[in-house]
């Protein structure tokens, strides 16, 4: 592609870059199969009726159509529910698979998935139009127990705090429960569940005030009501005593009766929302709180929900969030309950590569570059090279027998810390071979069967910078 014709929200990583993204998917694969997370991939296409009845708006998917459709002006012909487009996030691919393939699985089904997905949402800093979403997920037969909403948002934090290494700061979950914020609202009176959920998703975006107008012009609501939403979604709780606590002072003061069902659903959402903090607290102290202004605009959450913020990058929002849903996927009275969380892990990339400065030790893999005295000799280069490769060290071979300080200059450039001569610096026939630090300068003779690189320049890594 001619340089300066990018297109915005589609980012294309520079070599030592990627390196970074690479490390970051290495650490959380790690991370997720050491808890029992199985591997998929989706396709990377949907049907239109998939994608639309899961909360998201047609303005947001990218549609597929075949050229020459356009041309023929046909493209609009097919029903939108017929249509395929590229997947927004994971979750829905997920539940599809699950109903597909419940024959071949085994219940409950733990699923790690690394994969770009596609958003046509306006491009800004840290968000993408393309972008690599990691997920995981664990789905249920007809059950799930509630155990899995500790265990996940645990996984996550554990994954998030590897990557520290590489610049990240401190992550910490914040969780909610759909049935506690949706008894609350209906024990206010109001009826509009999923349109004070979505307002109140919005807080951290246009704040308190431009929310309570939302609730009064969109939901239905008071003055009044909109208040006490507020007040709701200002609580917070380190624990599950300070939870049930605080939420019965705000039901008293909303004259909310302790016998209506409205309470009684709001119960069950406090009851699994203590659970979850003070669980996760027995584990990982501080790693999970309950933040009652947490509310996840998709429709298809039906309990749990999470927000994960960093440390000290507030304008960064959540980097990876979830919850728990009972009636995603379903095939005829069989319904398959899952709860999953998902990091957006191109803006993770993007804050460590902009914001921490991490980068690569160096753009090539290889740890040493075999020099070539001259084409006809290449032969022995490569056999040099296959012979290091055999024994697990990445090596490359110089790509033309230019001068000896070009290919020194290339292996620098390539960030390549050792060059190898063969038969010795001058490449007199019969002469040992010798390989040179072109970081430190040391030079020694060198056996191909018994040499191997220092520590500290044997393996690519990610470094942060100043």
């Amino acid at each position: 592609m001619a340089k300066g014709a990018s297109i915005s929200g589609f980012p294309e990583w520079l070599p030592a870059e990627r390196v970074v993204e690479q490390r970051v998917i290495d650490t959380l694969r790690r991370i997720f199969e050491l808890n029992g997370f199985i591997g998929i991939e989706t396709r990377a296409v949907e049907t239109g009726a998939s994608l639309l009845k899961k909360g998201e708006t047609s303005k947001e998917i990218y549609l597929l159509s075949r050229l020459q459709e356009v041309t023929a002006g046909q493209e609009n012909d097919t029903p939108l529910p017929e249509r395929l487009g590229l997947h927004f996030d994971l979750t829905v691919p997920l539940s599809r698979y699950v109903v597909e393939h419940s024959g071949d699985l085994a219940f409950p089904f733990k699923r790690w998935q690394i994969q770009k997905v596609w958003r046509g949402e306006r491009p800004q800093e840290g968000r993408f139009r393309e972008f690599v979403q990691a997920d995981i997920d664990v789905v249920g037969n007809g059950t799930l127990p509630e155990h899995y909403e500790v265990e996940l948002p645990l996984v996550m934090v554990t994954a998030l705090e590897q990557l520290r290494a590489f610049g990240l700061p401190k992550a910490t979950v914040h969780a909610n429960n759909r049935k506690l914020s949706e008894g609350f609202y209906r024990g206010l009176g109001l009826t509009d569940i999923e349109g004070v959920l979505r307002e109140i998703d919005k807080l951290d975006k246009i704040g308190p005030d431009e929310v309570a107008k939302l609730l009064v012009s969109e939901c239905g609501a008071d003055a009044g009501q909109a208040a006490a939403c507020l007040e709701l979604a200002d609580m917070t709780a380190a624990n599950g005593d300070e939870l049930r606590s605080k939420f019965d002072a705000l039901c008293d003061e909303h004259r909310i009766p302790k016998d209506s069902d409205a309470y009684a659903l709001a119960s069950q959402g406090v009851a699994t929302l203590a659970m979850i903090v003070d669980e996760a607290a027995a584990i990982r102290p501080g790693a999970v709180i309950a933040d009652l202004k947490i509310a996840r605009g998709l429709d298809y959450y039906t309990g749990s929900v999470y927000e994960t913020f960093l440390d000290g990058a507030s304008a960064l929002g959540s980097i990876c969030s979830g919850g728990r849903y009972d009636n995603l996927a379903s095939h005829g009275n069989r319904t398959y309950p899952g709860v999953g969380l998902s990091i957006g892990l191109s803006r993770l990339v993007s804050y460590m590569l902009h914001t921490a400065h991490a980068t690569a030790t160096r753009v090539s893999p290889a740890a040493v570059l075999v020099a070539v005295w001259d084409e006809e000799r290449r032969g022995e280069s490569n056999r040099i090279a296959a012979a290091l490769r055999s024994r697990g060290i990445a090596a490359d071979v110089a790509p033309t027998a230019a001068k000896l300080g070009k290919q020194i200059k290339y292996a620098d450039k390539l960030g390549i810390p050792y060059v190898w001569f063969p038969e010795g610096a001058d490449g007199q026939e019969g002469a040992p071979d010798e390989v040179k630090n072109i970081v430190t300068g040391e030079q020694t003779q060198a056996d191909r069967a018994t040499w191997t690189p220092a520590d500290g320049y044997a393996l690519q890594d990610v470094k942060l910078g100043d």
